[in-house]
Parts: structure tokens; C-alpha cells; sequence
């Protein structure tokens, strides 16, 4: 009788992981890129319910009978538990923040004067200063356009 041999031959082993190690110097270098993109995407993200809640924040002010330029030291009311101050009828920094949903620690805030600057995080490479958005509360009433 006659015994057949089960298995890998040593060449066949050297030849696959030689394949395996070729891939994965190919592929490390895409999920770097990945990382770059999902800290942009949240970043993007980030301007959005900042816009958002801008926008949400100035459209309650009118509809409440407020003018469009309105400043106030304290909130005149509350949006979805944030008390809300204005300045020229738009947030403060220090308001935009919660309303817009930006927490520690997924986001670095700093500036809540002027201006509020949200960064990704700082467990990346260059930490904070790669990668913010910043919210700019207006100076002055923004003019409005008469429609023709």
C-alpha cells in the first residue's frame, strides 16, 4: 500500500505568502486614504449641522415675530432644550455648538468667542489643526435683497 501525502508543499506555502504579503503593501496605503476620508466626511458633516442649526436657529427668530437683526445678552427662548442667544439674529458661537450637536470628545471645540472652531479630533496626525470648521456669528444685520 501505498501512502499519499496530504498538505502544502514548502513552495507552495513561500509562493502564497509572498502574494499575501504584496497585497497587503498594496492595500495599506488605500486604508490611509479611508481614514483621510471619513475624517473629512465627518468634518462635512459637521458644517452641515452647523448651517442647519444656523438656519433653524434664524428661521425660529422670525417666526416667533423677532426682527431679522435682533441681539440679545440672554435667550429669548429655548430651541430643542438649547438656550438660544443672538447676535444680529443669528446664534452666538457659544449657542451654535450644542444646538448644532458638536460634543466632546468626537469633536475639539475651541474659540467659543470668536470664532468657534470644531476640529475632528486630536488622536490624528497634525491633531487639531488640520482638519476645522469655524462659525463666524454675523457682526452686522445681513441686508436682504428685494426680489425683482
Amino acid at each position: 500500500m501505498q501512502n499519499k501525502q496530504a498538505g502544502f508543499t514548502l513552495i507552495e506555502l513561500v509562493v502564497v505568502i509572498t502574494i499575501l504579503g504584496i497585497l497587503a503593501a498594496i492595500a495599506l496605503p488605500r486604508f490611509t486614504a479611508i481614514q483621510a476620508d471619513a475624517r473629512l466626511a465627518k468634518m462635512n458633516g459637521a458644517m452641515g449641522s452647523v448651517k442647519a442649526a444656523a438656519a433653524m436657529a434664524h428661521a425660529t427668530l422670525l417666526t416667533r415675530g423677532y426682527s431679522s437683526s435682533y441681539t440679545s445678552s440672554v435667550s429669548p427662548f429655548s430651541i430643542e432644550g438649547t438656550a438660544v442667544v443672538y447676535t444680529n439674529g443669528y446664534p452666538t458661537q457659544a449657542t451654535i455648538v450644542p444646538l448644532a450637536g458638536l460634543t466632546e470628545p468626537d469633536y475639539v471645540i475651541t474659540g467659543l468667542t470668536l470664532p468657534a472652531i470644531a476640529a475632528a479630533d486630536a488622536n490624528h496626525t497634525g491633531g487639531t489643526a488640520d482638519c476645522t470648521i469655524s462659525y463666524t456669528a454675523p457682526q452686522r444685520p445681513i441686508p436682504c435683497q428685494p426680489i425683482p
